[in-house]
């Protein structure tokens, strides 16, 4: 909090009613318009919505519900229930990144069988623009909110800092395995199999 002082001209005597209550007018005024400038000036943490009709969200690491990164309406873990799910976090300033999607849609489009979202987190730019670059808008595609610097699910799953990183989970929602640091495709379709017993089609 700040404390502001208001330096009004000096009371001169003798002095009206009409104008004490002007001057009282006056203050009560900026009083006012002090109290809305400090309330526009809260800064809500990086990632958080401050609009009260934004879709819900939580980043429990086995729960999460984040907002669509293109556009309204959410992106969860649990739309994907039935299915192995890979889940590549990325970011806009993240060079490894640039190598890790492309790898990552090759194998998207070997297994079927999984589904694989795309999380934009810790960004500072803009992570939708990479995302089209590099075509990973085949698919969902989410922004990581909360946290220390809009990461709060990263956060949950690993205590590393840094992109990127990758969550494998199983068909029932369940977290198989966190992977901290660029993958090739292979690396990937090793994780696959040996997590889910499954092959490239």
């Amino acid at each position: 909090h700040h404390t502001v002082t208001l330096r009004l001209p000096p009371f001169t005597s003798p002095v009206s009613s009409a104008v004490v209550r002007a001057r009282i007018r006056l203050l009560l005024a900026l009083l006012v318009t002090l109290a809305a400038a400090a309330t526009a000036l809260v800064i809500l943490p990086r990632g958080q919505a401050s609009c009260g009709s934004c879709p819900a969200t939580r980043t429990a690491a086995t729960s999460w519900v984040l907002p669509s990164l293109s556009g309204s309406g959410t992106v969860s873990l649990a739309q994907f229930r039935g299915h192995p799910v890979v889940v590549a976090f990325f970011a806009s300033w993240c060079t490894a990144c640039r190598d890790e999607l492309p790898a990552f849609l090759s194998e998207s489009r070997a297994f079927p069988a999984v589904r694989f979202v795309g999380v934009d987190s810790e960004e500072y730019g803009d992570g939708l623009a990479m995302a089209r670059q590099l075509g990973v808008t085949v698919w969902p595609l989410a922004r990581d909110v909360g946290g220390t610097d809009g990461d709060a699910l990263h956060q949950a799953l690993t205590a590393e800092q840094g992109m990127p990183i990758s969550a494998l989970y199983r068909a029932d929602g369940t977290l198989a395995q966190v992977r901290v640091g660029a993958e090739t495709g292979d690396e990937l379709a090793t994780s696959l199999w040996q997590l889910f017993g499954l092959r490239p089609s």
